[in-house]
């Protein structure tokens, strides 16, 4: 009944000049009325209408307007909301301070991405400093640190694409993933890719569309892809495992990595390599490849030295030089285990670790290196010559063995 007066006051309309008007949040019509309407989407505000919003509230609140880069940043911590959130946002931040605050706009947009639970804002507090080695690609990340600045438009630079980071479990594949939000200073959205399959037909296509539009409107930001390998796993399968939506997802992820504009830096992490197909490898879809291997005497070092410090002691009173030959062969992460392994030791006991209790943890530990000697041997011999390595090969000659 419903559809049918509405194809009556069509008929009307027309005869009489009249437009009928149907608003909504999706576009649901029957079949009988999708060819009778036109379809008309409505993006996002931009910067100028976002801007517009910040005007009228300074305004209404009688506060000084922001200036210079406090105005971008708040701009920045705002797109990708709507003209309300934005209103909402604004409104908030500037209860008790009387000030319009970047941040606190930034945890608004925080709690509406979290809505879709496709996506995660993650607040990042890691930095470079908390990286132990990896050289070259630190100076590859801080190189490229105002890639996303308005001088850098105007010298001409592209917009930057992205990066794979392949290598051990465990070597801080994820960290230098945070660490990059932080040094271009942006909003760092994570990405299950498990989350982007549904059970209905079409489901995990509309899925990607939504992570890509959500990521496309919040930019420019960092989009954190874990464990890609695991998500596209059926790719390469003849579409008999899951009707080949595995293979639709990543055609759909090339297209857009390869024709992206908009200021999205993937950062894609991966262990088993050899999973990917070669066409998410190539150059100009992802700006490098980077390949982590085990940390070497020196990499351990500094690795001991930040974890040591990150639970609240103090490193000069350990053989750190010691306890980085004792652990070779261990991944950055192992290390970590080992020190929180003694602190529990320690704590039982109502004293200060010393580095008896540290060797002990060392040697209940069974590295990485000899569950995996073989994957490990066959994933460095993939990267030889196909990847950029993480380390400088200077740093590199004090060696990295797997452990017997």
């Amino acid at each position: 009944m419903l559809v049918r007066a509405l194809k009556d006051a069509l008929t009307v309309g027309k005869t009489k000049g009249k437009v009928l008007i149907i608003l909504g949040c999706r576009q649901l019509l029957p079949p009988e009325l999708e060819r009778e309407f036109v379809l008309m989407e409505f993006n996002l505000p931009d910067r100028e209408a976002l801007g517009t919003v910040l005007d009228g509230i300074c305004g209404s609140a009688k506060l000084k307007k922001p200036t210079g880069d406090d105005w971008e940043r708040i701009l920045d911590a705002a797109s990708g909301l709507t003209t309300a959130e934005a209103e909402n946002a604004f409104a908030l931040s500037i209860v008790g301070v009387k000030a319009v605050q970047a941040v606190k706009v930034a945890q608004e947009k925080a709690s509406t991405v979290k809505r879709n639970g496709l996506l995660e804002l993650v607040e990042v507090q890691e930095g470079l400093e908390d990286i132990g080695g990896l050289d070259v690609l630190k100076d590859w990340l801080l190189k490229r640190k105002d890639a996303f600045s308005h001088k850098a438009q105007a010298y001409g630079l592209p917009s930057l694409k992205g990066l794979l980071i392949v290598g051990i479990p465990g070597t801080g594949k994820s960290l230098t993933a945070k660490a990059t939000a932080s040094v271009f200073g942006r909003p760092l959205l994570k990405l299950d890719a498990g989350k982007l399959y549904g059970s209905l037909v079409g489901q995990s296509e509309s899925n990607l569309r939504t992570v890509i539009q959500t990521a496309e409107a919040i930019a420019p930001c960092v989009l954190f892809i874990d464990e890609l390998e695991k998500g596209m796993a059926g790719s390469k399968s003849s579409g008999s495992t899951d009707g080949s939506t595995s293979a639709r997802i990543l055609g759909s992820l090339l297209s857009w990595l390869q024709e992206k504009r908009s200021q999205v830096f993937v950062v894609a992490t991966a262990n088993d390599v050899t999973q990917l197909p070669p066409e998410l490898l190539r150059k100009g879809r992802l700006d490098e490849l980077f390949f982590i291997d085990l940390p070497n005497q020196a990499e351990r070092e500094t690795i001991w030295g930040i974890q040591i410090a990150k639970y609240g002691h103090r490193a000069d009173q350990y053989d750190i030089t010691a306890l980085a030959m004792a652990s070779e062969g261990f991944t950055g992460s192992e290390i970590e285990q080992s020190v929180i392994d003694s602190l529990y030791g320690s704590f039982a006991e109502q004293r200060e670790p010393g580095m008896l209790d540290i060797s002990k943890a060392l040697g209940e530990t069974v590295p990485l290196s000899k569950l995996m000697s073989e994957q490990i041997a066959g994933l460095r011999k993939w990267a030889a010559g196909r990847c950029r390595m993480a380390t400088s090969r200077s740093a590199e000659r004090t060696g990295r063995k797997i452990a017997a």
